[in-house]
């Protein structure tokens, strides 16, 4: 390497390093290098530029490309045009990275991962979801947008397990954002690309390790879910995602992946299976600074058992409107109650509605 380069290689290493740690002091949940656009951070849902900082050059994005990834996953980078990754501060901070292409450049998104997984009772989320971290068996699904706080309400409850009983837990991730720690638990952490080849063939595998617990980082396709399916049905709690917004949508998601020969089979299994669905999104508060959880919650009851074994999803919504003293919720009962307590605005509510016309006569009652 040339004087020259050399110079250029280390003003690259430090300016990408001080993004993010401007990032990390600003408590950005995202940091983007854009090129020809100043690096960018997302503060409670605003994504803005970094104040004083210029826009990048295609060379130092490419040389911040390279100083995060090495040779091996900068040549799957330029093969796949896209590539998940972590990577970690000297303090400690972690980001989970994804490195892609934009107009012919590279560019980065990373996700910022807090140094401790935070307890499952203090993310502002319904009792419910204790209950569900505490079932010995069966299928619970966290669903939502991207940035909805999925990843975080898993760790959560992965923690909660961890602390109050004995087992072998497996995580299947992409990448791992959390690390966690044995305590009354056993835990093994596996990361797709690098401990496994993807999540389906991770899943087939887990079954022989004797877990009790397992995470999926996602379910993605058909395998995945099937195999999830069967793990759940025999005798596993098994917890995972999926990009949905509501319960209904989320039951027909995962009926909808396999062909219309085999969806009976699966309405039946799922049926069996499914114990609860948390789908949730994220609000900036209006009375702290921080981020907050509206919710829908789906509890498994006979009721909503039948709903999915006799092909009638579409009376989810009902059964979860006439079923709150059991913890069931829905997302625009959630919105009120927050707007109520004071912790989002009644924008925001009104906005985010399933039925906005509907919850904004609620509000003025």
């Amino acid at each position: 390497m040339t004087l020259n380069a050399t110079l250029m290689h280390e003003t690259c290493v430090r300016r990408i390093r001080d993004i993010l740690a401007r990032g990390v002091a600003a408590r950005a949940s995202d940091v983007h290098i854009v090129v020809g656009l100043p690096p960018l951070q997302r503060v409670h849902t605003i994504l803005s530029p970094m104040e004083g900082q210029p826009p990048v050059a295609p060379d130092e994005a490419l040389a911040f490309v390279k100083e995060l990834l090495n040779e091996s996953q900068l040549a799957k980078l330029l093969e796949r045009r896209d590539f998940d990754f972590s990577a970690v501060l000297a303090d400690g901070t972690r980001f989970r990275v994804n490195a892609h292409f934009q107009r012919g450049t590279p560019a980065l998104a990373f996700r910022a991962i807090p140094h401790k997984v935070p307890e499952l009772a203090g993310l502002n989320l319904p009792e419910i979801v204790t209950d569900f971290a505490n079932l010995p068996c069966g299928l619970v699904l966290v669903t939502g947008e991207t940035g909805s706080g999925k990843s975080t309400t898993l760790a959560a409850m992965i923690d909660h397990i961890n602390h109050q009983r004995t087992g072998h837990v497996i995580t299947l991730e992409d990448p791992i954002e959390y690390f966690l720690q044995s305590d009354q638990c056993v835990i093994e952490q596996r990361e797709v690309g690098t401990d496994v080849c993807d999540f389906a063939s991770g899943l087939r595998h887990v079954l022989r390790q004797d877990p009790d617990v397992i995470l999926i980082g996602e379910m993605r396709d058909l395998e995945t879910i099937a195999t999830a399916l069967t793990a759940a049905e025999t005798g596993h709690l098994v917890l995972s995602t999926l990009h949905t917004n509501d319960a209904a949508s989320t039951v027909e998601r995962i009926i909808d992946t396999f062909p219309a020969a085999q969806q009976s089979q699966v309405r039946s299994m799922l049926a069996s299976t499914l114990k609860g669905v948390v789908c949730q999104r994220l609000f900036p508060r209006v009375d702290v600074p921080g981020m907050v959880p509206a919710t829908e919650i789906l509890v498994s009851t006979p009721a909503v058992r039948n709903c999915i074994r006799e092909n009638r999803v579409f009376e989810i919504p009902n059964v979860l409107e006439t079923n709150r003293a059991l913890g069931m919720s829905l997302f625009d009962e959630s919105l009120k109650r927050l707007y109520f307590g004071g912790l989002i605005s009644r924008d925001d509510a009104v906005s985010s509605a399933h039925s906005p016309d509907q919850l904004e006569r609620a509000l003025m009652a």
